[in-house]
């Protein structure tokens, strides 16, 4: 589904609008939050200050302005504006909005077009080609929004061709500002500070559902006479979407990371009871089976691969069977977590070998390295003196070395002695003797061959 909007600041705020809509900033300034790119001298609002529009993703959770500041670039830009969702939208939705570039473009005005794509994380690799000769050309400004990681949902060759910012979660102080200005026009009554805390906790940096909830807070209190928001009252109208913030009033953030530390830390009861109050909260099930998976990853790792498995099969069974059946399914995967060896050597290893390569020249592929498909190629000695380890002993080419010429041995990867690591790192240890002893005695192993 397309729209198309002109945007100016001063747009009406009848109050029959949402309160969300309501109080949308109309100008750069007014936005709350996302200071980190859109402060003085940051990357995003020197692009606003360039007078020249430039294709971009925007990165983030929900509720933290990706779809406001692509409004503003219009604005910015005195651009036509064409947004689209991925969720509804398809490929006969990006031909209209071409045709209405072109149009703008053609024109008497010669308008320049923004066109916004929501969820864009959403649409299949063949939508977002779609975008590319039109984006290449010029014809339009593309910016997408999306909740997920670009670098998994977003084509490699559409991501070539934007810019992305990272969005943040906004802060309890941002958050207490957007019931300031809510109270300034007068759209929502008084709130006690023990109410205004729950409040913002059950957010969760989520400023679109701070403003829904108090728009039926707003609407709750004038039919019950109530002329100041308290946290009893506010309980009782919201009842159970209220109660993960209850007994102390924890931010969501502080919860999940109590449960990984549990887990890290060996502890299954209270892994199990983090689990069970984030549930009883009304945290996601799916979010939590996405963090047990990932703490599978980084805090057990090669010591228990079963581990990672078992949170896969744990996520399948919640999502065949739902709630609350599949959160059996979850709970002992958190238990077997917290019971099983703890390793973080992958995600160390990983994140060394992320920093060297991110700070490393670009080293070439040794000659014996290369792929050779093509007689030229083979006549330019790639894959020369390769050694194919099944032919050599033990299925190893005892003294060949596989990293750039020149480039010592990083040891990124460190087993720790715990769980299969103990294995890994013995057969490591044997390997690395056979890999000396080899280089010492200046033997080449085995006779070389072609084959790859």
């Amino acid at each position: 589904m397309v729209t198309q909007k002109s945007f100016s600041p001063a747009v009406s705020a009848a109050s029959h609008q949402p309160l969300a809509e309501r109080l949308r900033p109309r100008t750069l300034g007014e936005v709350i939050g996302q200071q980190h790119v859109l402060g003085e001298g940051m990357p995003l609002r020197l692009a606003f200050e360039s007078g020249r529009p430039h294709s971009c993703i925007l990165w983030g959770p929900p509720g933290v302005g990706k779809t406001t500041i692509a409004r503003l670039m219009a604005d910015a830009f005195d651009a036509q504006f064409i947004s689209m969702s991925a969720v509804l939208g398809g490929v006969k939705d990006i031909r209209e909005a071409v045709e209405q570039a072109q149009s703008a473009r053609d024109g008497l005005m010669q308008q320049r077009t923004i066109v916004f794509v929501d969820e864009v994380h959403r649409f299949n690799k063949s939508q977002q080609d779609a975008f590319l000769p039109h984006v290449e050309s010029g014809l339009f400004t593309f910016i997408g929004a999306t909740t997920e990681n670009p670098s998994f949902e977003v084509n490699s060759a559409l991501l070539s061709r934007a810019a992305v910012y990272v969005l943040q979660s906004l802060t309890a102080d941002d958050l207490k500002q957007i019931v300031a200005k809510a109270q300034a026009i007068q759209a929502v009554s008084a709130i006690e500070d023990e109410a205004l805390d729950r409040l913002i906790a059950y957010a969760d940096g989520d400023a679109r559902r701070l403003l829904n909830t108090l728009e039926t807070l707003a609407i709750t209190a004038e039919q019950a006479k109530i002329e100041q928001i308290t946290d009893a009252w506010l309980l009782k109208v919201l009842g159970e979407r209220m109660r993960r913030y209850d007994k102390g009033g924890e931010q969501f953030y502080d919860t999940i990371s109590a449960l990984h530390k549990s887990v890290r830390g060996s502890d299954p009861d209270a892994a199990l009871y983090w689990f069970c109050r984030m549930l009883d909260g009304g945290a996601d099930p799916r979010y939590l089976a996405r963090r047990i998976v990932r703490m599978a990853w980084e805090d057990i790792g090669l010591a228990d691969p079963r581990a990672m498995q078992l949170c896969n099969d744990a996520a399948a069974t919640y999502e065949r069977l739902g709630s609350p059946e599949g959160e059996l399914a979850l709970a002992q995967a958190v238990i077997y977590l917290a019971v099983a060896a703890k390793s973080n050597a992958g995600y160390m290893a990983y994140n060394k070998a992320k920093a060297f390569v991110k700070t490393d020249a670009t080293r070439p592929v040794p000659l014996h390295l290369r792929n050779a498909p093509t007689k030229l190629m083979k006549e330019l000695d790639y894959g020369r003196d390769y050694r194919y380890a099944h032919s050599e002993e033990g299925g190893f080419a005892a003294g060949e070395s596989y990293l750039p010429d020149g480039m010592e041995e990083p040891g990124f990867y460190e087993p720790v002695p715990r769980g299969l690591e103990i294995k890994i790192g013995q057969k490591l240890a044997e390997l690395r003797a056979r890999n000396d002893a080899a280089r010492e005695a200046g033997a080449a192993g085995s006779p070389r061959t072609d084959e790859t």
